[in-house]
């Protein structure tokens, strides 16, 4: 702020304070002690560079002004008031929030202008936050500065104090004739002119490989290498991995082992990182606690997909009487119930020492279920970012596929000849010659007639999973089952989608199929009532709800 502008506003401020008692506050670091007769005596404490406005870090403003002494700028900030301070973070918020909407409003042609945007709108929410917390530590006045301050202004000797800081101005100004100030408004201008004309790092805010191609496809080469490399796994193509990835239900229980988390650990972090460069304005930490929240009460449920439920009712009431007799307590439902029955009519000295556990006290069965709960929750945190980069994925597939299409003299002159993204903006926006709405071949240009006839692409598929979306040809309506949007209506309806729905387009059909699939796994599930049994002192053996009948009628 300028000397004549400070000057201006305090008079007014002490010349209102004499018609309204409006009170100001003192300069920031200054302390005030009363004395016995109703005197003060000020002292200056240490200057913080807390209150300092440090929105330059936005704007390349300050690495062209010219450098300012410390020394100098710890008395101007010791000159500035906790009230300037207060004014100063208000201002700031108000141009952040400005500059914000105008970001938001202004027109993206590229999809790499539209990351660069989102970018500089996280920055600016970043320090919309940071100087919103400091505002209200400066308002909750917790060290009894901002207090001290009104008070010491609004005393009956506030035009000494006045006089005392005007001398302070200008003791400051004849010892520093040209320092430079940069108004905050400058800052934000300059803003606004890297975003009009961007130099070459500011066209390339975020990092990408060039496979990426600035966020329009994925890079799962190293991940495809890790898949292809567990043990047991299937060798496929990297095009054939970009369609199954996500497929995580289909692999099989036995081969989730450190290995297998050790890809999904790699997958998803691959798959975070991307998220956060493409999607800076996604806050990931409200989706992993949706996930954790979905992914807790279908494991709860067992109805979790890939993983069924591990134990039963039965299963658990077993493995409580082995555990108690110090025996083994692994294996399925028939091997715990085997070994439990071998202990009838025996006292546990002749039982065959290989039945008791070498260490009664090891948890391993509790270690293995958190570790496949560990893995399950893994495998739910790259559904949900395989959804959110559906369009990602797709746009990677089409373009591996164009690029195999094409040969080795092809891809070398595309790689010469790589025009522009304006002038492939440009390409975009003609009107290309198509009166039968063919098709358009990886060149953009409409396949040819007979092309289109032989693949059946004048048969058209609705799937109202998809939102009544239309697939031409048979091979499009067959490939879609495993893709994103599928996944995501079948997601929205509440089911996984899992092999069993494969053709299904109603969703009347997939709720009643989900239903009666639901049924017919509660059936198969361990019943204690009706299936766990029980003997009388008779040698009569009966279930679980009868023998509790009967002992509650005393008849045993």
């Amino acid at each position: 702020m300028g000397i004549y502008r400070y000057l201006v506003l305090l008079c007014c401020v002490f010349a209102a304070r004499r018609r309204r008692n409006v009170s100001v506050g003192l300069p920031a670091g200054v302390s005030e002690r009363r004395t016995g007769t109703g005197g003060r005596v000020v002292t200056r404490a240490s200057a913080s560079l807390a209150g300092f406005s440090s929105s330059a870090a936005l704007s390349p403003v300050t690495a062209r002004s010219p450098p300012v002494n410390p020394g100098i700028r710890a008395i101007y900030l010791i000159m500035e008031t906790i009230l300037e301070q207060q004014r100063r973070y208000h201002e700031e918020l108000e141009r952040l929030m400005d500059a914000k909407t105008k970001e938001m409003l202004h027109k993206k042609t590229t999809l790499r202008d539209q990351i660069n945007s989102d970018h500089r709108i996280r920055a600016m929410l970043d320090r919309h936050m940071e100087v919103s917390g400091n505002l209200r530590d400066s308002y909750d006045d917790k060290d009894g500065m901002r207090k001290e301050e009104l008070s010491a202004i609004s005393g009956p000797n506030e035009f000494a104090e006045f006089y005392n800081r005007l001398k302070q101005i200008k003791e400051f100004h004849r010892k520093h004739p040209n320092e430079i100030c940069v108004p905050m408004s400058v800052e934000f201008e300059e803003l606004v002119k890297a975003r009009d004309n961007p130099s070459e790092e500011a066209q390339n805010l975020v990092e990408f490989t060039d496979e990426e191609g600035y966020g329009r496809y994925l890079d799962l080469h190293d991940c495809y290498l890790k898949y292809i490399n567990l043990k047991g796994a299937e060798k496929l193509e990297y095009i054939s991995y970009l369609s199954s990835f996500d497929q995580l239900f289909d692999i099989s229980k036995d081969r989730k082992n450190a290995e297998y988390k050790k890809y999904l650990e790699m997958l998803l972090e691959y798959l975070q990182d991307y998220t956060d460069r493409v999607k800076p304005l996604l806050d990931q930490n409200e989706l992993y606690g949706k996930v954790l929240v979905e992914f807790e009460k279908k494991w709860e449920n067992g109805t979790f997909p890939g993983w069924p439920e591990l134990a039963s009712l039965g299963l658990d009431r077993l493995k409580s009487a082995l555990m108690a007799l110090g025996l083994k307590c692994g294996g399925t439902l028939e091997e715990r119930a085997q070994r439990l029955f071998s202990t009838k009519g025996k006292s546990l000295e002749s039982l065959d020492p290989s039945l008791f556990a070498k260490n009664p006290k090891a948890k391993g069965p509790k270690k293995d279920t958190e570790r496949n709960k560990e893995i399950a929750f893994l495998e739910a945190q790259i559904y949900e970012y395989v959804e959110i980069l559906g369009e990602q994925r797709q746009l990677t597939h089409e373009n591996v596929q164009r690029k195999q299409a094409r040969t080795g003299e092809e891809r070398e002159e595309d790689d010469e000849e790589q025009p522009s993204e304006s002038e492939s903006e440009d390409e975009d926006n003609e009107i290309i010659y198509n009166p039968k709405n063919l098709p358009l071949g990886w060149d953009g240009k409409p396949i040819p007639y007979w092309l289109y006839k032989l693949h059946g692409l004048n048969i058209n598929y609705n799937c109202e999973i998809c939102g009544n979306y239309t697939y031409r040809g048979p091979k499009a309506f067959q490939r879609h089952f495993a893709e994103w949007r599928h996944a995501h209506g079948m997601r929205c309806l509440g089911i996984p989608n899992t092999a069993h729905f494969a053709n299904v387009t109603q969703i009347e059909d997939a709720v009643s199929l989900w239903s009666k699939l639901k049924s017919q796994k509660a059936s198969e599930r361990w019943q204690p009532d009706t299936e766990e049994e029980y003997e009388d002192s008779s040698g009569n053996v009966v279930n679980k709800k009868t023998y509790e009948d009967l002992k509650r009628q005393g008849l045993l």
